[in-house]
């Protein structure tokens, strides 16, 4: 059995329970086979009396009735697993982060998950009756006819060595069949979240020929898999028909010569087929159990991700940049030096050592060597073009990417070593396009936090987004649409800002390019909800546009994923960041991404 599967069936009463009965039932079943071919033998050679029947009747209903019994048993062992499965695989969700493709995991947890089902409910009973009916048969058989029996010992080795042989080309195939669905998936759903933009910039058309040569990458790879287990199923009936051919014949001729009885020779022929059934049974399932196999690997790589060895961090100390004259000055106290433990409560000191982040999949790197120190109470803008690493980096400091080499240092503890949750209660995130959910303006404001209805509507006031929630038809509890299909962009943007003020004891503040596609008024709003969320935390500012740029001390830029030198913060129309007018706001064009991920 699959060892993660068989550790969790362990753990899970419930699984444990009907997989232990359902493999019982199935080898009392195959076991019955040699109290039937007796009887079966005897009444036709007419050894037993016609009474006889009534015994042999009996034994074919018990294994019937077996038979109910076990597929019962394995459907509720195979949803009770599954389930639990499931339950892990959501639970590990919370801390996968966008580096993880949703659709590939909505794939994963729903078509995925469910092709364990022949994997439990057929061929792990026939691999239980595979390890118990043959034995039982030779060791009857070499009672009854030493002859037979020697040459079925000799033969049905042949059935494993070719199910062996073409199970190793199975499993390649079938892995190759599973990346190519959960590919689909993963791109298909990509592009319907992404059909209103496709559609705006006239990539609609482009994107459907995308899926169609996915499409057929996927039926390409599940006609070799058919292929495959069609010919690995004529291999496995010919192997056992040659087999049964060997014993049947020799039989036949010393039944004819005299030195045979017809009771053992019937007896005989009945239980050779009984020896090579099971292990051809196990061949040809083994093929449709491949595919739910290959899932289970996935959902267990995500659940249980292997450790990446980890570069040794530098031991001497990084550098900080100097203070910008002309900016705000950091809280009275704030500055301190490498080592030394935060004011209990205080914004703390964050440090990046030569931290490289690689994506999995990819050999570019996101972040390349990145060494910065931001002080307690700083705000830092960090610009650069498109694809820099400027949100890899706030997705290293919310714990949703771990660094392939350096670390990252909260008041000197890495945040490896950290407690994530407790780690995120200190952090506020304002990202590019909040999600908001199919719930009322409060929840929404409320998300994460324990606020009460007059906390809510001070954090909508100080985020600005009271004057559009109090005009909404029930005020705070109006109901959104999914993703808040009823707000405007910089409606949107000013709930997002009131989840931040809703978290009041939270020190670091992290804006991913907050007013983005926003208009010159609700860029303003924004804009000054932010001057004021910043007051008194440290700030780390994603930002393209010169109203948010001018909110930092110190303004950083990435380019190609390297920290470039500080760019110099009063200057603003430094040729490195782009400084359009805030009356016509930019528009850039999204590229849509053909891996399952999210069009950015």
């Amino acid at each position: 059995m699959h060892k993660d599967l068989l550790r969790l069936a362990r753990a899970e009463r419930g699984v444990r329970v009907h997989l232990a009965c359902c493999l019982a039932a199935a080898v009392l079943a195959g076991l019955l086979v040699l109290v039937q071919a007796e009887l079966l033998a005897g009444v036709l050679s007419g050894r037993f009396a016609v009474a006889a029947l009534l015994p042999l009747a009996l034994v074919v209903a018990c294994r019937g009735l077996l038979g109910w019994a076990q597929g019962v048993l394995a459907g509720r062992a195979a949803t009770a697993l599954k389930s639990a499965l499931r339950r892990l695989l959501l639970n590990r969700v919370e801390g996968l982060g966008p580096a993880y493709r949703s659709g590939e995991l909505v794939t994963l947890a729903g078509r995925g998950l469910d092709a364990l089902d022949p994997y439990l409910t057929g061929y792990l009973p026939s691999v239980a009756v595979a390890g118990f009916v043959p034995l039982a048969v030779v060791v009857r058989l070499f009672v009854a006819d030493l002859a037979t029996a020697v040459i079925v010992v000799l033969t049905l080795p042949l059935i494993p060595v070719f199910g062996a042989l073409v199970g190793w080309t199975t499993k390649t195939v079938t892995e190759r069949q599973w990346r190519a669905l959960a590919r689909l998936g993963g791109h298909f759903l990509d592009v319907v979240r992404g059909l209103p933009t496709l559609r705006a910039f006239g990539r609609a058309r482009y994107q459907a020929s995308v899926i169609r040569e996915v499409a057929e990458a996927h039926r390409a790879a599940t006609m070799r898999t058919l292929r495959v287990a069609f010919l690995s199923s004529l291999v496995l009936e010919l192997v056992a028909s040659l087999s049964l051919a060997l014993v049947a014949v020799p039989v036949g001729l010393r039944l004819l010569s005299g030195s045979l009885d017809l009771r053992t020779a019937l007896l005989v022929l009945l239980l050779a087929p009984e020896a090579y059934l099971p292990l051809r049974a196990m061949g040809t399932r083994f093929h449709a159990a491949m595919e739910g196999v290959a899932a289970a690997d996935e959902a267990f790589a995500v659940i249980n991700p292997p450790r990446e060895a980890v570069a040794e961090p530098p031991r001497e100390a990084v550098a900080e940049p100097p203070r910008e004259a002309g900016r705000t000055a950091a809280p009275a106290g704030a500055t301190r030096s490498a080592g030394r433990a935060a004011p209990a409560g205080g914004p703390p000191e964050i440090r990046l050592e030569d931290v490289t982040v690689r994506y999995p999949g990819r050999e570019e790197t996101a972040l390349d060597r990145v060494s910065l120190v931001i002080r307690p109470g700083e705000r830092v803008a960090i610009v650069g073009p498109s694809g820099a690493g400027k949100s890899t980096l706030l997705h290293l400091l919310l714990g949703f990417v771990t660094p392939s080499e350096g670390r990252v240092l909260a008041d000197g503890t890495d945040l490896a070593d950290l407690d994530l949750d407790e780690w995120r209660r200190r952090l506020a995130f304002v990202p590019q396009r909040p999600h908001l959910f199919a719930t009322s303006v409060a929840d929404n404001i409320a998300l994460g936090s324990a606020a009460g209805p007059d906390e809510i509507r001070a954090a909508a006031e100080a985020a600005q987004a009271a004057e559009f929630a109090d005009a909404l038809p029930q005020g705070y509890d109006t109901p959104l649409g999914e993703r808040g299909a009823n707000l405007s962009a910089g409606q949107r943007q000013r709930v997002a800002l009131a989840r931040a003020f809703c978290r009041p004891a939270a020190q670091v503040l992290l804006l991913d390019e907050p007013t983005a596609r926003l208009d010159g008024r609700s860029e303003a709003a924004v804009v000054a909800a932010t001057r004021r969320l910043a007051e008194g935390r440290t700030a780390i500012i994603v930002a393209h546009r010169p109203a948010m740029i001018d909110l930092a001390d110190r303004v950083v830029r990435l380019d190609g994923g390297v920290l470039v030198h500080p760019v110099p913060a009063p200057s603003l129309s430094t040729p490195s960041i782009s400084t359009p007018s805030i009356s016509t706001p930019p528009i850039s064009t999204p590229s849509i991404s053909t891996q399952g991920g999210e069009a950015r």
